[in-house]
C-alpha cells in the first residue's frame, strides 16, 4: 500500500525548500503533499488546527508527517490536539523539540524580533513528548554553519541553528545524527534516505 505523505516547512522555508525532499520521497514511491502555513503570522495553536483540517483530506492510511524544523512542532501540537486520523509515522528534521536557545535570543532583539513573529513562544519552549500512538523518529545535524552563529555561540554539536540536544525528544522511536547543515536536513540525498527508511520501518537503520 502506498504511503502517504504530509511535509511541513519550517520558519522562513516554504515549500520551495521541500522541493528536493519532496521529489525524492516520491521517487521512492510515496504520494507526497505539501503543507504551507503562515509562519510569522499565527501561534502554533493556530497552524496546528489548520495542519488538522488538511490532514483530514485523506481518509485511506497509512498517512505520515514529515517537519522541518519550526513544522516538526506544528505536527505534534496537531497530533496531541486532534484525534481521528488514519494511523502512520512522524519525523522531524532539525526541530527543537526542546526549544531553541537561538530563537530565544533573537526575539529579544528589536530588529530580529519581525523574523521570529508569532513562532517565538513555539521555538522558545518546543515540544518535548513524542506521540504516543505514532512511531516518531528525529534527524539531527551537525553541519554547524548557519544563521545561529550570528547570534551566539551555539552548544556543540549543532546543525548552525538547532544544537543537537535540543532535537532529543522523549519516547522517540529512533533518532539520528547526519553531518549536515539546518538546510542540508531537507536538501540531502542520505537525510531523504534516512526518511523514507523510517517511514517504511520505523527504523533509520538499513
Amino acid at each position: 500500500m502506498t504511503r502517504t505523505v504530509i511535509l511541513v516547512h519550517g520558519l522562513w522555508y516554504g515549500q520551495l525548500g521541500l522541493v528536493l525532499l519532496r521529489r525524492r520521497l516520491k521517487r521512492a514511491g510515496f504520494d507526497c503533499h505539501g503543507f504551507s502555513y503562515p509562519t510569522l503570522r499565527r501561534p502554533l495553536a493556530a497552524n496546528a488546527r489548520s495542519l488538522f483540517e488538511f490532514a483530514r483530506r485523506f481518509e485511506d492510511g497509512p498517512l505520515d508527517f514529515v517537519g522541518h524544523s519550526l513544522g516538526g512542532l506544528v505536527i505534534l501540537r496537531m497530533l496531541d490536539e486532534f484525534g481521528g486520523l488514519p494511523p502512520g509515522r512522524v519525523v522531524l528534521l532539525g526541530s527543537p523539540v526542546r526549544g531553541s536557545a537561538v530563537a530565544s535570543e533573537a526575539a529579544d532583539l528589536p530588529l530580529i524580533r519581525p523574523l521570529v513573529g508569532q513562532a517565538k513562544t513555539a521555538l522558545e519552549y518546543g515540544y518535548r513528548a513524542a506521540p504516543a500512538d505514532r512511531a516518531t523518529g528525529t534527524v539531527m545535524g551537525t553541519g554547524h554553519v548557519g544563521v545561529g552563529r550570528l547570534f551566539r555561540n551555539l552548544e556543540q554539536p549543532s546543525d548552525g541553528v538547532v544544537a543537537v540536544d535540543e532535537c532529543r525528544l522523549e519516547g522517540a522511536a529512533d533518532e539520528l545524527v547526519l553531518p549536515v547543515t539546518h538546510t542540508g536536513l531537507v536538501t540531502s540525498r542520505k537525510a531523504a534516505e534516512a526518511v523514507a527508511r523510517f517511514l517504511e520501518s520505523g527504523w533509520f537503520g538499513t
